[in-house]
């Protein structure tokens, strides 16, 4: 997770690592500016003066691009160790942006246990502009047999939401390479400080910054990050011509939310896998689905491909009424959708991230009626094991 470097100029090693790169650029070390803040500022601007015709200060104008958003860019990229990254209003304006790139005609293979959202943008708007798409269970089914000669990328999520699937990024890659397709990765369940696609071959890293990056609950965003020029040049040209760039306010606040990045996601993580091991031993869960326990499928892969198992729980239990129970009676932790804050949330995919997915196709994933995802927080983990031992325990 860390890699050191030798300075002559300050006769010391500086550190490198992952915690230290979601606090600082180090193209801003030494360097005292915006009036020494360390708080990087705010630039509530639409518009910037030129100084005469044919200069700028570097902004023109903010849907271009905006100094405190170009910061947040620069952070994400060096996180995911790509060369761009665009910070936009949400994860899906990340992924529509991203899909702007494809033409009438294209095909796409994609992973078949997405987010709900993902597939309602590429059923009922990427589907309608032309592109088409096969969805694959990406890390059973053999993918080559879903290449066809107009296919052009292969789209995944790893861990998959809310099923937990794990693909092989680096096996998929090398597939992708051979072929020479795209392979874009949605990598919002366990962040860049936990897994970094593009050091293992793909082309393209998609995130909700609503989620992990944030962290807080407090403000939506989404982030595509490359390591290909071609590509930075398109979603450049992209973004500012369909104007969904995130915000000066929101980007400082996902800025801020970074910071804290790492212990966040080692918390959340320590806490997940002590209850997930809880949750094995309760008489009405009938499956725990853990990428952090041995007996998941994708345990070596994990392994092998990241460096924490994250905080992204699914569970079912033996019933509908006792899904619905525990939604009803619990306090602390949440009923609520989307994940990734510091608050522990309990989401039920059947009505809630995966509604608009048809039923068939839901179960076909292994999304049924008693299926629940639990989004670990960094609370004290006694204290989540408790309300949920109270709450079951008063079913039964």
């Amino acid at each position: 997770m860390q890699s050191y470097e030798f300075s002559k100029e300050r006769d010391c090693i500086v550190s490198r690592g992952i915690a230290t790169r979601c606090l600082h650029l180090e193209e801003t070390e030494g360097i005292t500016q915006n009036y020494g803040a360390i708080s990087y500022p705010i630039y509530q601007s639409a518009t910037y003066a030129h100084p005469e015709v044919g200069q700028s200060t570097g902004f023109d104008y903010s849907r271009l691009q905006n100094p405190t958003r170009e910061h947040l860019e620069k952070i994400v990229a060096g996180l995911e160790e790509g060369i761009d990254a665009c910070a936009l209003s949400s994860g899906m304006a990340a992924i529509s942006l991203l899909f702007e790139i494809f033409r009438p005609g294209d095909h796409v293979i994609a992973e078949a246990d997405l987010y709900g959202g993902s597939i309602r943008l590429f059923d009922n708007v990427s589907k309608k502009n032309g592109i088409e798409f096969s969805y694959v269970n990406c890390a059973e089914d053999d993918i080559i047999k879903y290449i066809r000669s107009n296919t052009k990328a292969i789209y995944i999520e790893t861990p998959t939401n809310p099923m937990m699937n794990v693909s092989d990024i680096a096996g998929i890659a090398k597939l992708a390479k051979e072929h020479d397709l795209l392979l874009i990765v949605d990598n919002t369940f366990l962040s860049p400080y936990f897994q970094n696609p593009l050091n293992l071959g793909a082309d393209v890293v998609l995130h909700s910054g609503t989620k992990f990056l944030g962290g807080h609950n407090d403000t939506l965003a989404g982030f595509v990050v490359t390591n290909r020029e071609d590509i930075r040049e398109k979603l450049r040209f992209l973004i500012k011509t369909t104007g969904a760039g995130l915000a000066p306010f929101d980007s400082w606040l996902i800025m801020r939310g970074i910071k804290t990045l790492g212990i966040r996601m080692k918390q959340s993580a320590k806490n997940a896998m002590d209850i997930a091991c809880w949750l094995k031993e309760q008489r009405i869960v009938t499956r725990v689905i853990y990428p952090g326990l041995p007996e998941h499928p994708g345990y070596e892969i994990m392994k092998k491909q990241a460096r924490g198992f994250g905080s992204m729980i699914t569970f079912q239990v033996d019933t509908r009424e006792h899904a619905l129970g525990i939604l009803k009676k619990v306090r602390m932790i949440k009923f609520a959708e989307s994940l990734g804050g510091v608050e522990t949330l309990i989401t039920y995919p059947a009505t809630q991230t995966h509604a608009d997915v048809p039923e068939d196709v839901r179960l076909r994933n292994g999304i049924t009626d008693c299926t629940l995802r639990l989004s670990v927080g960094i609370e004290d983990v006694e204290d989540l094991i408790g309300e949920l031992g109270q709450v079951f325990a008063e079913m039964e």
